[in-house]
């Protein structure tokens, strides 16, 4: 069987294949946007169809580029990025479309005409509109709960959802502009596509933000947490329809709203972004005594411009296909200290955990030597971000063997729990005493960054030659030189 690629190890899949409910998910989007294109063809024509459709591209290319700058640290799988995409420009907006028709033209002979329109749009619009694109979310939660690690990963996925229903639904209110005589196109550009072309991706981002605690958390309160989160979607979405019935002055007040908002996750994909920086250099260091990474791995790790100037240098060195192990190496360095996050917090059982783990570290050592086996020599220059310390990554010196560090469930304090549960805790490691008792002569340290003791060899919960892959009677390499 052939080895898997980068891409497929870290998004967790047993095979480079493409999964065929994200294949039969992307037809289901296609068809649905068909039908939505070819609605507009045959009531405005080609002509204003293909016009609207330019006028809609440009915002939503800056905005899918702004979001895709976000999830730099730690990339979501570019299937599930397309496929939040497709959703809300095909599902969402095609099953938003015929609920709030249907529904506007029952409310219509009970109201009239205006205030139906105002109800349709302040009341219906909001709720079917804001659950539609949510569902994607909660398909996300049921089946892929652990690519959500955070709070800026329900952001991403929430905004280009939210990104594809805007696009279309752009489309068909410039097409509305256009067959007015033109004369109302200019002024809808400018709100929808310049003034507030945030305002869906603002709304689904309450549904986000609650669906990412949702995945990082345990007990029945998340879906309380996860129905909240929808109803402030609605809630914002509603105050922006309706402040549309009082003219420029209701949407200034609104967009005022709207840019609190804002300003408000801004601040938290910024707090999320130090989160994630916190946890590599929590998670990282237990695995130094392994040789595949060294204290100054984890400073270059940490920040977004140690790593530029990582991939910088292995361009350098070893040309693309050392960039693109140095890459390799940095994402799954990210992807192991998000595990070890779901796994303090108890959220990803244990034997998925060593399995992630073990495929993690296969690629961290894979990455490794393929940028070895690339490298020139002699060596032109040193790691920039280690000097004249040694680099886990790129050592000089032998490669030490030793085992990784092995984790087994730990039984959860009483009250805590049912056994069994418990987080995963490395091998050696002597169980958390009760708070207040006296450890003398140790400093207090978090419990996964305390230096790990390796247990004698055959002592319980240590893993013999045959469990690290080597055959029986053969024992490993007491070490080990770097490829060239």
């Amino acid at each position: 069987m052939p080895a898997l690629s980068p891409k497929s190890v870290l998004e967790g899949r047993s095979t480079d294949r493409i999964p065929l409910p994200f294949i039969l998910g992307l037809i289901v989007c296609g068809v649905c946007s068909l039908l939505a294109l070819t609605y507009y063809v045959l009531v405005g024509g080609v002509h204003t169809t293909v016009v609207s459709g330019l006028l809609a591209l440009p915002t939503v290319v800056v905005l899918v580029a702004l979001v895709l700058l976000i999830d730099r640290l730690e990339p979501e799988p570019r299937v599930l990025l397309v496929l939040a995409f497709a959703w809300g420009a095909g599902v969402a907006i095609v099953g938003s479309f015929i609920v709030n028709t249907l529904s506007g033209s029952m409310l219509l002979p009970l109201y009239g005409e205006r205030l139906a329109g105002v109800l349709t749009a302040s009341v219906v619009a909001p709720v079917v509109e804001e659950s539609f694109k949510g569902f994607f979310l909660l398909l996300m939660l049921w089946f892929r709960r652990f690519e959500i690690d955070g709070p800026t990963d329900g952001l991403v996925y929430a905004a280009l959802c939210a990104l594809g229903f805007a696009f279309v639904e752009n489309v068909l209110y410039y097409q509305n502009g256009l067959l007015d005589d033109g004369g109302g196109v200019a002024a809808i550009v400018l709100v929808r596509g310049v003034i507030a072309p945030l305002g869906h991706p603002i709304y689904t981002a309450m549904t986000g933000l609650a669906v990412a605690h949702a995945a990082r958390s345990r007990g029945a309160g998340r879906g309380l947490v996860v129905v909240l989160g929808w109803f402030a979607a609605v809630l914002l979405h509603a105050l922006w329809n309706f402040a549309s019935v009082f003219g420029y002055g209701g949407l200034a007040i609104a967009y005022l709203i709207q840019l609190g908002v804002l300003a408000g996750l801004i601040a938290i994909v910024l707090r999320d972004r130090r989160r994630l920086v916190g946890l590599i250099a929590t998670h990282l260091p237990p695995y130094i005594p392994s040789g595949l990474v060294h204290a100054d791995d984890v400073r270059m790790l940490a920040t977004m411009a140690g790593r530029k100037q990582a991939r910088q240098w292995a361009v350098a060195q070893a040309g693309l296909p050392g960039m693109r192990a140095m890459s390799d190496y940095q994402l799954a360095a990210t992807e192991l200290a998000l595990l070890h996050d779901h796994a303090m917090r108890a959220t990803i059982p244990v034997p998925m955990f060593h399995a992630r783990r073990d495929a993690i570290l296969w690629l961290m050592r894979v990455a490794r030597d393929a940028f070895f086996r690339r490298r020139p020599q002699p060596q032109v220059a040193p790691p920039p971000w280690a000097g004249a310390e040694q680099s886990g990554f790129f050592r000089t010196a032998e490669l030490r063997t030793t085992r990784m560090p092995v984790y087994r469930p730990v039984p959860p304090a009483p009250g805590a729990g049912p056994p069994g549960r418990g987080v995963p805790r490395p091998a050696g490691m002597p169980p958390t005493p009760p708070p207040g008792t006296p450890r003398p002569g140790q400093q207090p340290q978090d419990q996964m960054t305390r230096r790990l003791r390796r247990p004698p060899e055959g002592s319980r919960g240590q893993p013999g030659p045959q469990q690290q892959g080597f055959p029986p009677g053969q024992q490993p390499p007491p070490n080990q030189q770097p490829p060239r």
